[in-house]
């Protein structure tokens, strides 16, 4: 990272030397306003109106009251008016989101809804006007927990997408397998060194209007990967049993959901504390277009015993040989599953993403 930074600042430098402090200013300044440009010329050509979408958390993991994100788009002449008005109040979770991350995970979603040739810069933002209501779990009051407010970002983004769905329809996925999930295993190894297991599984994407799903790769709104099954055996004392697709997961559809991800977890020390944070147990991811749900997600403690279905958010202790089981959500599908390419989901049955009964 140092590295990369010095790399950036250097060219950063030689770009000043070449045209000086006021022309680099003014390059940069012209570079935001082309962003701007090209993004309300996009705009301009959209429908106009109102279109709105909803999306649901499971939970905050103290609550068991789902948590509903409303969202309502305005296109206007050359501009958005993105309004959360009808969201959940903040919630005593720590999944509060600020509205800063708010503001970003919209930011992120329009992007998405333009081309390839609008660079990534400010100059979006100006075309994009958000409100939330204050005391919502989109602008909450302090002191409101926000730490793993990443969960409502990833949803606030499947609602941008269902949202835009509407108005750009051949741009926009149906939604992914709900954010990454996170298990946390933490205690003391047989030398009374402390560990911590920070496992961020990321699974799939939903169908894109002309291709399925991506699988095994970070959902849209972060930057991510999964961790090697070697790099967590090496520094924690947990087995990695099993590190999988999940078949049949993807949401059935002219495009199918991609599929979600297993990870499979036997603790090796004598006791441990663990904490999940996983969603999409009771609200699955949307498909579009007549594309089916992908499958919801599940949390299962020793599976092979007594296969104890845990909620989607846990905290709880371990004691040696138990084993946790997640079994990530699967994208929703996109368009209608009898137009699917038979060569496709035979494809998919060979490689054993689609099992045989599902397929018949």
């Amino acid at each position: 990272q140092r590295a990369a930074c010095r790399i950036g600042a250097r060219g950063l430098l030689r770009l000043v030397e070449r045209h000086g402090v006021e022309g680099f200013k003014r390059h940069a300044a012209a570079l935001l306003d082309y962003a701007e440009r090209l993004t309300r010329n996009a705009i301009a050509a959209w429908p106009k109106g109102t279109f709105r979408f909803e999306d649901v958390i499971d939970d905050d993991g103290l609550d068991p009251d789902p948590i509903p994100i409303r969202v309502a788009v305005t296109v206007r002449e050359n501009d958005l008016l993105v309004d959360f008005a009808g969201s959940s109040p903040q919630v005593r979770g720590a999944i509060n989101s600020t509205l800063s991350f708010t503001k970003s995970a919209v930011y992120l979603s329009v992007r998405c809804a333009l081309g390839r040739d609008v660079p990534n810069n400010a100059g979006v933002f100006r075309c994009i006007d958000v409100k939330a209501r204050k005391g919502s779990i989109l602008d909450p009051l302090p002191p409101a927990p926000v730490a793993a407010r990443a969960l409502t970002g990833y949803r606030t983004v499947d609602a941008m997408f269902g949202c835009l769905a509407q108005i750009v329809p051949e741009r926009m996925p149906a939604a992914g397998e709900g954010g990454n999930t996170v298990v946390c295993i933490g205690g003391y190894d047989r030398d009374r060194q402390p560990f911590v297991v920070v496992d961020m599984i990321n699974g799939c994407w939903g169908a894109r209007p002309t291709k399925d799903g991506i699988e095994g790769v970070t959902n849209p709104s972060q930057n991510m990967s999964n961790t090697p099954v070697e790099v967590l055996e090496a520094r924690s004392p947990v087995l990695v049993e099993e590190f999988a697709f999940r078949p049949d997961s993807g949401g059935a559809g002219r495009y199918r959901g991609g599929l979600g991800l297993v990870r499979q977890y036997r603790l090796l020390a004598d006791k441990a504390t663990l904490q999940l944070r996983a969603d999409r147990v009771r609200h699955q991811p949307f498909g579009l277009m007549g594309g089916k749900p992908g499958a919801p997600s599940r949390n299962i403690l020793n599976p092979a015993t007594e296969a104890r279905e845990l909620p989607g958010k846990v905290t709880m202790r371990m004691k040696k040989g138990d084993v946790i089981r997640h079994e990530q959500a699967g994208g929703g599908g996109h368009g209608d599953p009898a137009r699917r390419d038979a060569a496709a989901v035979e494809r998919d049955v060979a490689d054993g993403k689609v099992t045989a009964s599902a397929h018949r």
